[in-house]
Order: structure tokens, then sequence, then C-alpha cells
């Protein structure tokens, strides 16, 4: 487990996992909305026309808003892009992850441009734990990297194994 970068300073890598991770899980949660958004507009196509730029993106940002708190709670703080790469997201605290702090932790997600004010809020403005979004700060969480990442981990590295000791000489 990485500890908390309080040194002041933004670790962009972390972002850029932490952003992967939210591209991988939203391909996921791209799956059911796209069934449900072809089912709606196959019985309300007139609706759809002239609501669905506005009503679509709220879809998508339930299912991802659900399909986040189902995992982080179920998988013990992790959603499949999380587990690909090396993420969990911790109570800052060592407790428990509960549902209520990942609801909190997650809203920002019913909505793209919320999402993104929450990251440009967490990484412009100075927290005890530059890691946060700033849901992150007011659930109490934090993400932390846990395992490796297939790209620049912000983990160290893991020690190489001792080489095999010579045969015996006879």
């Amino acid at each position: 487990m990485t500890t908390s970068n309080n040194s002041g300073q933004v670790d962009f890598t972390h972002w850029l996992i932490r952003l992967i991770a939210l591209i991988i899980d939203s391909l996921i949660c791209a799956v059911p909305y796209a069934i449900i958004y072809i089912i709606i507009i196959l019985s309300a196509p007139s609706f759809f026309i002239f609501g669905g730029f506005l009503v679509g993106p709220f879809i998508f940002g339930i299912i991802e808003v659900l399909y986040f708190v189902f995992l982080e709670i179920s998988w013990g703080g992790a959603t499949v892009g999380k587990k690909v790469m090396g993420l969990q997201v911790q109570m800052k605290n060592g407790s428990q992850l509960t549902l209520d702090k990942s609801f909190i932790r997650n809203i920002s997600k019913i909505y793209g441009l919320l999402l993104l004010i929450d990251w440009l809020i967490a990484i412009v403005t100075p927290g005890a734990d530059r890691r946060q979004k700033y849901t992150d700060r007011v659930a109490g969480t934090t993400v932390v990297q846990v395992g490796r990442a297939p790209i620049g981990s912000t983990s160290s590295p893991e020690p190489s194994a001792p080489p095999p000791p010579p045969p015996p000489t006879s």
C-alpha cells in the first residue's frame, strides 16, 4: 500500500492511472446504457429526438453511480478498472468503506462535467492528501495503489528474488 502524498506535489501519474481505471469502468457501464437507450428510443422516438441529449447522460450517470457504489462495497473498495490498475478505495481512518461514504465519493459521476470539476478542484486546491478528489475529501476516503498498474506505477517496485544458490561442489 502506498503512503499518503503529503508533499504538496500533485502526483500526475496517480491521476493518469485513475483516469485509465475510470475509462475502463465507463466502457463497462456503456453496455447497459446502450441497451437502455435503444429500448427507450424504440418505445418513444420523439421524446429522445428532442430530450435524449439531456436525459441520456443522466441515465449514464445513474448507471455509473450504481456500478461504482455496488462494486466498491462488494469488492473491497475496487471496481473492475481499479482492480486492473491496482487501485483501491480506502477510508482515511482505516475503517471499512461504507455505502454512504461510497455514494458521497461517487455522486459527482452523475454527470461528466461534475466529475471534471471534482477532479479539477482536487488538483488545484491543497489538501491533506493530494490523491483525493474533492468528494473523497468530503467522504473521508482516498484511492491508493495496492498492486502494480500496467503503466508507470506510483508504488515502489517489488524487490527482485535473490539469485539461486550455486550448485554444490563435489
